[in-house]
């Protein structure tokens, strides 16, 4: 039987916006940015390694001339998003496709499929590339019988194993038996919640199986162990968990990883079960392990008076005045919402570097240093040792940060904005050489660290076209594909050295001249940052400022994840990279994938392939996911994870626990892996089609008296989102230009599946009387001219009136103010936070919003009915209304798209 938490396609919602003077939980939705690396498991197929992903960390990085900073954001002067949503009191809200209760770790959603690698059309096949760096496959040693003779303990594969342990036997304690996990994690979401014991069915590449793995979200229901090194598999590296087999007389445990058995130095001795339960490892499936001290070599401390990482804003000075007014509006807000403590800075660029002094507290003056080449070395010793005061707390400094800005003055001479100097990267090299300081001159290893990562925010209206990392101003140049390549090492480069020195460089775009995205992202990229465009400097703008700023990141921070029953990861995509292993604690039969974060922070997010050498035997396999990273408090984090799926035979058993949600966002991340430009997103819409295709072909059956297939009811949430993310923003032809979709695709690559699942499918809400809201399908059939509707597409937001609403002042204003504040609520923890349009039925600006909606006015009625059920609410006249509404288009409805593909559409759940 499904799941009772699945998601239908005609489900309702009723939401009210928020009453200020009454708290409420608040609807939260998640981000964060691409990669592809991986460490293989010692004799199973290498995971993928994608091009024109993070680079593998053993190719060198050149020394710059400079030491290099963070960069921050302002925030604008926006109104205030209200903090809450509220749930209309007595009505019971149906779990939307981004807040379904997850158990044990596994969301619980529709059914949803997993995937392997896309193929291209039509034939699906998952080719593995070989891997940068061979992994090491040490032989197995064989483990000694912790007893001859008694009870064998439940396993997860047969007695015999293949690093040489042997059973576990005699007076044994499963410390999982009859306990429930009583905390739930979301950090990891796996597409299916029940694993498929027949290889061939488990790996079929169309549907696949896989996790999403978010490292930074807080949990905060888990235990902690503070103080206390965990204990280890000797053989794997695995961690001591809640499924592990205890010997309760010894202490001994049963790694669930490898089988191997430990020794607990006597801490697992117990008399009962019971007591083993006191354990926080033993009582949870995830725990956090905390250090306070710090153990690394040549350490610095910095004092508590510089625990709040600095932030530095790299500002464009080649601004036209329209946009310098918005820009400064935002700036000045920005430095308003900032806490007392932080610390900021200010560097201006155009064909110089304006570092400013905040020791003036009269005059706006700043050190100016040449655009043209990285600064020397001993130009930035008489920067850091002059008598500059760069960096400086708002509390002291505020009022100077606020005469800096009112200071700026536009562009004045007479050249168009693409063609004026910027030195963008120089800029960045002289930040990261102020937030850095003195601690420069400190010897090669020896690291100083002030709270987790420091951050450069460049506020950029054009390219870079001065300077290191510059490209000429006109692509016609003739040297401008060899100047463009030895850019884009140069600012891969420059962002490795800011990841290096705990800076994370931001990159907020605005205005309407081009800023060539493919020379600004690896720099954004390489240091654990994001790149984000804008329309102008206003409010989109200044709100992202200030969530750049504020976010919470860790340091330092590795992945490693291991599996059991010859399970192993085929491919990873998200903002790391292949860790070297000189970084991490390696065993001598350890073949976990370990991944280096960029950065750790809340709304990042893996995505795991994942695929079985061999069908699986025993019951259950085992998943241990060990996140760790030194968060703000310079406290050194391992937050270990373990999951226990349940294996099945029944096909139908494992459809039915298919995540829809989970399932369509990991096909879709390695879907737009693929399409690096509108030519290659053009075959991967092909290969939606070939992978719906098979998908009925491998687990449907064919309908009787026809040619069609029937697509698995168990997975009817799943073609009605690929359907969506085969027209929407990241793969269809709706934004015009290349560099949005870039930016939109790196985006998705590494954000949450909240922030993943609302850019794949928009959600659709509609107002009603009394403030509050009902959830429909996001079919056209809710452009209702007597209505309004709220539409959240991940980075942007809708707000549509319909012409008869409109027509009447009081209630559209209303209407209208609803669904601002409801927009506000949905979207006030994302980042980047989103665009916020609001625009008429019939007005140019609509085609925004029906563009994104699925055509069923084409559907006959009864199919309309079915998916829509709203309808049925109309009257007779009122329909006709709707009906005379549409204007004619060849684009093909849900319905019809499935049927041209030879498969017939899954009832709606």
């Amino acid at each position: 039987m499904a799941s009772p938490l699945k998601t239908s396609s005609g489900y309702s919602d009723v939401i009210a916006p928020s009453n200020p003077e009454s708290p409420n939980p608040h609807i939260e939705t998640k981000l964060a940015p691409p990669f592809s690396s991986l460490l293989r498991p010692g004799f199973f197929p290498p995971p993928i390694i994608q091009p024109n992903q993070i680079p593998q960390p053993t190719v060198g990085i050149p020394s710059l001339n400079s030491v290099i900073q963070p960069n921050q954001i302002s925030s604008p002067a926006v109104r205030t998003l209200s903090p809450n949503p509220v749930v209309q009191p007595n009505q019971v809200r149906t779990p939307s496709p981004s807040s379904v209760s997850p158990v044990n770790g596994i969301r619980a959603g529709g059914p949803g499929p997993h995937l392997s690698t896309p193929p291209g059309p039509p034939r699906f096949s998952s080719p593995l590339q070989p891997a940068a760096v061979p992994f090491r496959t040490s032989p197995a040693s064989p483990q000694p019988p912790a007893f001859s003779s008694g009870s064998s303990l439940p396993t997860s594969s047969p007695p015999q194993y293949s690093n040489g342990a042997f059973e576990l036997q005699h007076q044994a304690s499963d410390a999982s038996e009859d306990i429930s996990p009583v905390n739930e994690s979301t950090n990891v979401l796996f597409s299916a919640n029940k694993v498929l014991k027949q290889k061939k069915l488990l790996n079929t590449p169309s549907l696949g199986f896989g996790a999403l793995v978010s490292p930074g979200r807080e949990i905060s229901l888990g235990p902690q162990i503070i103080q206390r090194d965990p204990h280890r598999c000797q053989n794997c590296g695995a961690y001591a968990n809640f499924y592990c087999n205890i010997l309760i007389g010894s202490g001994q445990w049963q790694c669930v990883i490898c089988r191997n058995l430990n020794g607990s130095e006597g801490e697992y001795i117990a008399s009962s079960k019971e007591e083993l339960r006191t354990l926080p490892e033993l009582s949870s499936p995830f725990v956090d392990y905390i250090q306070t001290g710090n153990k690394r070599p040549g350490f610095v401390p910095v004092s508590d008076s510089r625990m709040s990482a600095p932030v530095v804003l790299v500002i464009d000075e080649c601004l036209d005045e329209a946009h310098l007014q918005h820009l400064q509006s935002s700036l000045h807000a920005f430095v308003d919402s900032l806490p007392p403590t932080t610390r900021i800075g200010i560097v201006l660029y155009g064909s110089t570097v304006s570092v400013y002094d905040f020791s003036e507290e009269s005059t706006a003056s700043a050190d100016v240093l040449p655009g043209r080449v990285s600064p020397s070395q001993e130009s930035l010793k008489a920067l850091i040792y002059g008598t500059g005061l760069y960096l400086s707390p708002v509390h002291a400094s505020g009022h100077v940060a606020h005469s800096i800005f009112s200071s700026l003055r536009p562009y004045k001479l007479n050249l168009p904005e693409a063609s004026r100097d910027r030195c963008l990267g120089t800029a960045v090299e002289v930040a990261l050489a102020v937030i850095q300081g003195p601690s420069a001159e400190l010897p090669r290893g020896v690291m100083k660290r002030s709270g987790g990562d420091s951050r450069i925010i460049v506020c950029a209206g054009g390219p870079n076209t001065h300077g290191p990392g510059s490209v000429p101003h006109s692509p016609s140049h003739p040297n401008y594909p060899y100047m463009e390549k030895a850019a884009l090492k140069w600012m891969e480069n420059l962002g490795r050295e800011a990841h290096r020195r705990n800076t994370v460089v931001d990159i907020l775009c605005a205005g309407t001249c081009p800023v060539r995205v493919p020379i600004l992202q690896p720099l954004a990229k390489a240091s654990g940052g994001v790149l984000i465009l804008h329309d102008d400097f206003g409010e989109a703008f200044g709100v992202n400022l200030q969530r750049a700023s504020t976010r919470t990141a860790g340091s330092h921070g590795l992945l490693e994840v291991r599996c059991s029953d010859n399970i192993f990861i085929t491919q990873v995509i998200g903002p790391g990279e292949e860790a070297n292993a000189d970084n991490h604690e390696s065993f001598k039969n350890d073949s976990s994938l370990s991944v280096q974060m960029l950065s750790v922070e809340e709304m990042q997010c893996f995505t795991l392939s994942m695929e079985t050498k061999s069908d699986i035997k025993g019951d259950y396999v085992y998943f241990q996911f060990s996140i760790q990273y030194s968060n703000v408090y310079h406290a050194d984090i391992s937050r270990v994870i373990t999951v226990r799926l349940p294996t099945v035979d029944s096909v139908s058993a494992y459809l039915e626990s298919i995540q829809d949600e989970v399932a369509s966002v990991i096909i879709a991340k390695r879907t737009l892996l693929r399409a690096k430009n509108s030519s290659t997103a053009n075959d991967m819409r092909a290969t939606i089609d070939e992978r719906i295709k098979d998908i009925a072909l491998k687990f449907g059956s064919v309908m009787p008296k026809s040619k069609l297939y029937r697509f698995p009811k168990e997975l009817a949430l799943l073609p009605e989102l690929l359907f969506h993310l085969r027209r929407g923003p990241l793969l269809g032809n709706i934004i015009g230009h290349e560099d949005e979709r870039s930016v939109l695709r790196n985006l998705f690559l590494n954000a949450s599946l909240d922030l993943s699942i609302r850019m794949v499918a928009p959600r659709c809400l509609m107002h009603r009387e009394g403030g509050t809201f009902e959830e429909l399908p996001a079919y056209d059939l809710a452009m209702q001219s007597d209505s309004a509707v709220v539409l959240d597409h991940g980075t942007d937001v809708f707000i549509w009136l319909g012409a008869e609403l409109a027509s009447e002042a009081g209630k559209s204003a209303a209407a209208l103010a609803a669904c601002r504040t409801l927009a506000e609520e949905l979207t006030e923890m994302r980042f980047p936070a989103p665009r916020i349009l609001a625009f008429k039925e019939g007005s140019s600006q609509a085609r925004y919003f029906v563009s994104r909606l699925i055509p069923a006015h084409k559907d006959p009625p009864y199919e309309q009915e079915a998916r829509f059920p709203q309808l049925r609410t109309l009257t007779a006249e009122q329909r006709t209304k709707l009906k005379s509404s549409f204007i004619h288009f060849d684009d093909p409805s849900f319905c019809e798209w499935m049927r041209s593909l030879k498969v017939s559409p899954p009832e709606p759940s």
